[in-house]
């Protein structure tokens, strides 16, 4: 049996829209895109390629499939972020596609939650959600997340998607592991650009 496991961006006030630049997400009028990619650094590229190198399987959303298959196909070979991401079974849900061409992937076009849930009982290990806002609402609010990945930023922005909306179940997550990660000018510290790594596992 497989486990869901979303990996997303957020910031302290719980917005994950548009975390990759300006014009990853404009809907609803979002003007604050590409938040978080000041705080990127080579510990944290890590451990998102460590992250990565544990799917068997993606589960996207439109926009969230739209953005990967523009990029990931064309980047190199010895990629070890692409060449998982191009490797792996790629499940889009989505009422608007046609078609998806990004190589192994299938679109899922009605009844989301019971082809997700057919998913997690097929034999596998990890499959991982990226992004997806609109579909992470669905998954929420029929509980069929069993682990989150949650990047928190020193951010504020007021206005945008949230991961947990109106939808969410109450629930109480057991904190697994956390990081503290941080940018450094030589060898100091700067505390203000200080961004925190935590999996949230569901508890059964």
């Amino acid at each position: 049996m497989a486990t869901l496991v979303v990996g997303t961006f957020l910031t302290l006030d719980g917005v994950m829209q548009g975390p990759g630049g300006p014009d990853e997400d404009r809907s609803g009028g979002f003007a604050h895109g590409g938040w978080s990619v000041g705080y990127w650094d080579d510990a944290m590229g890590q451990i998102i390629t460590e992250w990565t190198a544990m799917a068997d399987a993606l589960l996207l959303g439109r926009t969230a499939y739209e953005i990967f298959a523009a990029h990931w196909p064309h980047v190199p070979d010895d990629d070890p972020v692409g060449a998982v991401l191009n490797r792996v079974p790629k499940y889009v849900a989505s009422t608007t596609l046609k078609t998806v061409e990004w190589n192994s992937s299938t679109l899922l076009e009605s009844d989301v939650p019971k082809a997700v849930t057919a998913l997690k009982d097929a034999p596998g290990d990890e499959i991982q959600v990226h992004g997806s806002c609109g579909l992470l609402q669905t998954l929420i609010e029929h509980d069929l997340i069993d682990e989150y990945r949650l990047w928190t930023f020193p951010v504020l922005l007021g206005s945008g998607k949230r991961l947990f909306d109106a939808g969410t179940i109450p629930a109480g997550p057991r904190a697994h592991r956390h990081h503290d990660l941080f940018h450094r000018r030589g060898h100091q510290p700067v505390p203000s650009r200080r961004r925190h790594q935590i999996r949230l596992v569901r508890r059964r």
